[in-house]
């Protein structure tokens, strides 16, 4: 039998976190969760996990069982309710649901590497790090039972990053074969997820939802009771601190300080706002040991229950905390980061948020300046301002497909294809570069900026970063409006899709005046937003596009987006104008002579639409 490449990383048992959760008693002592599963442990170092599925049923039943699991993948994600207290959503991230989908994407593993190397591997190593979620340290242990069940051997990274998942497939002495993160980044507290990666990258949609379906089949088909035997605890490692060494060591490079060295950041302020996540690590093990002042930092404290505001650099209320602590504090610089740290924002040393396309424009001004002429891929929600401030510098800019996993995978194929492309970003935060593995990830983001920010001052600036997108043009209006699909569960994509597909049908027969599918160079917005135009097109998630609107008084004004959302069952609407009263016409055009002129009003929510098109944005 051959190995796995990965070398074979040991730690000391008795060291591990694991210890807590499973307290030493003569003989064995059982434990009974919250989640519905039960574990034993005896002194042998075998732990016993019980899972609960389902009993015998139908084959109604078996589909309705197998659809549970299905309806839990989000795109290239897993996500979904893991605690009680969320109004209208039932607990559907079960352990015995987690279990069946970590033992498949372990098989999936397995199964690839050996297709890879052309014969059988053992001693396959998987990765899990969790955010502070209250439901992740019991959720991990059906993790830990399903990679068993799998064959894998299983690492324990405790509180991690998104990002660090990926990175300890790569950074030795890990190097481990996959790794998963349980995390379901800004959402509630009551929600859960994973997100999965091998040495290549995170998972594609298809590939997540080939592992689902196989997951369903075990989790339909297991009878009341399964029993799984851990042979060997989950070993306790701490990637963390390889993982910050990793960034400072990137930073001390980069900056090349002529006097200090080590301490590149001495003289900055910067404040970081962690909002209870896993973004604490980014203060005390990068920025301090840089030098950097870091006095003033918010909720550093990782806190499950997220208590002071949404960790999410779009979240109003966490950019308006830090600005107010860098103003206070005469800082630097502001970041904020998510829950799982693959998004981040900033805050300039004036106090301005940057975020969204401001944001964007930021991370372009600096990837131009080191990669000129490089494309740059967004998702086709930014301002046709932004479009203008990246060609002004020299560079092209591919609109695509809404969601962070396509606008990267769109970079990817860019490059395979012989288009220089360096950065790949959403408008939601996440970005990701071709320097950095095409991870998106939220540290490496404000990494970029930090060395930028140095540059400046060594170069005799005082100005701060904001300076770079001084001349970005902000949109007169913007709106999002959302629609629920009103709908059993099961047959709420289908239906979405429908919606979609007819709205695009009635902007090609010319039904909305002076509303046209939008285009983007050799790109058109006529199937799925942007058309691959390569032979091997991506696989649409979800059904997208965008359309250009022009009226006689103000000619090409602005657009609108309408998708539908791989995590909820509803439709999200974006719209922006250049002119006061564009988005309200537009709304108003887009009720009356499609929502209402189609008939998909009857399965759609569109009570904030009608509340826009009759007040305006004072709804």
């Amino acid at each position: 039998m051959a190995t796995s490449t990965s070398p074979n990383l040991s730690t000391n048992l008795q060291n591990s976190t694991w210890k807590k959760n499973f307290p030493s008693f003569p003989g064995k002592k059982s434990l009974n969760t919250k989640l519905g599963f039960s574990f034993s442990v005896s002194f042998d170092k075998s732990i016993s996990v019980k899972s609960y599925g389902t009993e015998k049923y139908g084959d109604v039943v078996v589909d309705e069982e197998m659809d549970k699991i299905r309806r839990l993948q989000n795109g290239s994600d897993v996500r979904g309710v893991a605690l009680e207290g969320e109004k209208g959503r039932a607990v559907d991230l079960t352990p015995p649901a987690v279990e069946a989908i970590a033992e498949s994407f372990g098989e999936w593993v397995i199964n690839g590497l050996e297709k890879q190397q052309g014969y059988p591997v053992e001693n396959v190593r998987v990765s899990l790090g969790r955010d502070p979620r209250i439901s992740g340290a019991k959720l991990s242990v059906a993790v830990f039972a399903g990679l068993a069940r799998a064959g894998c051997m299983v690492f324990a990274m405790g509180l991690a990053t998104t990002p660090a998942c990926f990175m300890s497939t790569l950074l030795p002495p890990f190097i481990y074969d996959a790794s998963i993160m349980m995390t379901a980044s800004h959402l509630p507290y009551t929600r859960n997820g994973l997100k999965f990666f091998t040495k290549r990258g995170g998972l594609t949609s298809p590939e997540v939802e080939e592992i689902c379906k196989n997951a369903a089949r075990k989790y339909a088909n297991r009878l009341a009771k399964v029993s799984t035997l851990l042979n060997v605890l989950p070993t306790k490692v701490d990637f963390m601190s390889t993982y910050a060494k990793h960034l400072r060591e990137i930073i001390k490079e980069k900056v090349n300080h002529p006097l200090n060295y080590d301490t590149p950041l001495q003289g900055f302020q910067i404040i970081v706002n962690a909002g209870n996540g896993s973004g604490g690590f980014f203060t005390w093990d990068v920025l301090d040991k840089l030098g950097a002042d870091t006095f003033g930092s918010l909720h550093l404290k990782p806190d499950g229950m997220f208590p002071n505001h949404i960790p999410n650099p779009e979240d109003k209320v966490a950019m308006a905390v830090t600005r107010a602590a860098v103003l206070q504090n005469s800082a630097d610089l502001g970041i904020v980061f998510d829950t799982d740290v693959d998004r981040s924002g900033v805050v300039d040393n004036k106090g301005n948020p940057i975020n969204g396309d401001k944001l964007i424009a930021l991370m372009s001004a600096i990837v131009l300046r080191e990669n000129p002429g490089s494309t740059i891929v967004t998702d086709a929600r930014t301002s046709m301002a932004l479009t203008r401030f990246i060609t002004d510098r020299g560079g092209q800019h591919c609109l695509y497909r809404v969601g962070y996993r396509n606008v990267i995978d769109k970079g990817v194929q860019l490059n395979k294809d012989g288009i220089e492309t360096h950065l790949m970003m959403e408008t939601s935060g996440h970005g990701a570069l071709r320097e950095n593995h095409f991870l998106d990830d939220g540290a490496y983001m404000v990494l970029k900026v930090i060395i930028e920010m140095i540059r400046m001052k060594l170069d005799g600036s005082d100005e701060g970063i904001g300076s770079l997108i001084r001349d970005l043009e902000e949109p007169y209006e913007s709106a999002e409006l959302r629609m629920n699909i009103i709908s059993e569960p099961r047959y709420a994509k289908a239906k979405g899709s429908e919606a979609i597909e007819t709205f695009r049908n009635y902007i090609e027969e010319g039904r909305l005046k002076g509303w046209e599918l939008d285009s983007c160079g050799d790109c058109w917005v006529s199937e799925g937003c942007l058309v691959d135009t390569n032979d091997t097109p991506a696989a649409i998630d979800a059904h997208m596009y965008r359309v250009k609107v022009t009226d006689d008084e103000h000619g090409e004004h602005g657009w609108f987006h309408i998708r539908q959302s791989i995590h909820n069952p509803n439709i999200a609407l974006n719209l922006q104008s250049s002119v006061q009263g564009g988005c309200w016409s537009m709304a108003r055009a887009f009720r009356d002579e499609f929502l209402k002129a189609s008939g998909v009003d009857t399965f759609l929510d569109i009570s904030q639409v009608e509340k826009f098109a009759e007040n305006g944005p004072i709804a």
